[in-house]
């Protein structure tokens, strides 16, 4: 789950220290639409799984990070 806007993440949104020395704001997603995932796999039946499932920003620029 990749930066869900949450107490604990809120330092991010201010800006965070990038690879390339500058600081800029992560992009963001509401939490709400983490636990309507959350809620979605949890309403399958039981002989389905997902097998991995990301939750992201749009904008994020890479996978993994967040």
């Amino acid at each position: 789950i990749g930066n869900a806007r949450t107490p604990m993440a809120a330092r991010l949104a201010t800006g965070v220290l990038q690879p390339n020395g500058t600081t800029v704001p992560e992009p963001m997603i509401d939490a709400e639409h983490v636990a309507n995932a959350v809620v979605h796999m949890a309403s399958l039946p039981l002989d389905t799984n997902i097998l991995t499932l990301t939750v992201m920003a749009t904008k994020m620029p890479f996978v993994g990070r967040g």
